[in-house]
């Protein structure tokens, strides 16, 4: 049993179980909002369109019925209300109220994700905008009263200087290693030939 509790205490303290639970609570939460969004706002607004367009029927009315089952009033008589809990339909509406619930909640979902995707690559463009020009380094040019344009100008030649130097030491060390390379042939060569030399003659 200790086994086991140690291997569960272990399983539910990995990083990515807490980051899973804490992205079920909040998409949970996300999805009350997006929901109550659909549902509150948008549907009544769609609904009160249909009704302009039928003339006084909503998605919630539009029914094909299979059998109709009218209410009965107490003295018994019968009703012109149709009694839908005993009635057989096709409940069209529900079924055009859950496509639109789903274009909604998509459509939503999508412009929210592409909104933050939006910040996110814009924050990151300002980020490495003066790159590989350091925080302080843009502070102290700013001080100095160059604007916008001119500090990118020095990020430029400090980039295009930075990829020469890397350029340079990419050339040398390939030439070091061809160095070594060569000296590594010539001393296997020789000490094939002391090899030769000190091998008793026949």
């Amino acid at each position: 049993m200790k086994k086991f509790f140690a291997e569960f205490k272990a399983f539910i303290s990995r990083g990515n179980i807490i980051d899973l639970a804490i992205g079920v609570i909040i998409g949970g939460a996300f999805s009350a909002i997006v929901t109550a969004l659909t549902n509150n706002i948008l549907m009544p607004i769609i609904n009160w369109i249909l009704l302009a367009i039928t003339g006084g029927e909503g998605l919630d009315q539009i029914f094909t019925y299979l059998k109709k089952v009218y209410e009965v009033g107490e003295d018994g008589t019968v009703l012109t209300t149709i009694d839908l809990t005993k009635s057989i339909y096709i409940d069209w509406g529900a079924f055009i109220t859950a496509i639109i619930n789903f274009i909604l909640i998509a459509l939503v979902l999508f412009l929210i994700v592409k909104l933050i995707n939006d910040t996110r690559k814009n924050v990151e463009e300002n980020k490495n905008k003066f790159a590989p020009l350091t925080k302080d380094e843009v502070k102290a040019l700013k001080k100095e009263g160059k604007n916008k344009e001119e500090i990118l100008a020095v990020a430029a030649q400090r980039k295009a200087e930075k990829e020469e130097a890397d350029k340079k030491a990419a050339e040398e060390a390939a030439a070091a290693e061809a160095n070594a390379v060569t000296t590594e042939k010539l001393l296997a060569e020789i000490r094939d030939l002391l090899k030769e030399q000190k091998a008793p003659k026949e």
